[in-house]
């Protein structure tokens, strides 16, 4: 891991005073997204450097407009999952110019969203962490972007094992949206750094 985030952070342009460096983890469900970019963030605060964290599962939308809404599954999950010109206009936008962002935090066992002010750092790091993050609608906002590769079944293999005993779910929600995904968007043709776990 060590001599991983030193290959990601000297690939990385220094940070200058008054400017934000965003720095996009792409990948798959359960592919290590969410440790690559808390590692990342331990390596700048040991170093000085202020960082932020955002996980794009984190603003989802509410059950009912995700699931059951008579599209077909892989479809909802890719499609429906998020509000993604909301996130493009009041988030994605907003990185380098807002001090604070506004954003609907969703709580999954009350399915609900919750409102919560984050600070930006007036110089630093943001590190935005989610699947499907090199989606055209989001496309560009990242000045560094990061692919995190996983075979699919060493990713199975990291779910609970509830959730590995469901494979419907797997071959009809998540499987077809990632290989759209892949097919459509070729993210790790388009990241600048591909990182296999």
């Amino acid at each position: 891991m060590k001599d991983m985030m030193k290959r990601i952070i000297d690939n990385l342009s220094p940070i200058e005073n008054g400017r934000r460096l965003i720095i996009g983890i792409d990948g798959m469900s359960r592919s290590g997204k969410t440790t690559l970019a808390g590692e990342l963030k331990r390596q700048f605060e040991n170093e000085g450097v202020r960082a932020v964290i955002f996980h794009l599962d984190d603003l989802i939308v509410e059950r009912a407009r995700r699931y059951g809404t008579g599209e077909e599954e892989w479809l909802e999950y890719y499609g429906l999952q998020w509000e993604t010109g909301w996130l493009r206009e009041h988030f994605f936008k907003r990185l380098k110019t807002e001090d604070e962002l506004t954003l609907p935090f969703y709580d999954g066992q009350a399915d609900r969203h919750e409102c919560r002010e984050i600070s930006l750092p007036d110089s630093g790091v943001i590190i935005i962490e989610g699947v499907f993050l090199q989606r055209p609608e989001w496309r560009g906002f990242c000045d560094y972007v990061i692919y995190v590769d996983s075979p699919r079944q060493r990713r199975i293999e990291r779910e609970a094992e509830v959730v590995q005993h469901n494979r419907e779910k797997f071959e009809n929600r998540y499987w077809p949206a990632e290989e759209y995904y892949e097919k459509v968007e070729e993210p790790q043709t388009r990241a600048d750094l591909i990182v296999r776990n």
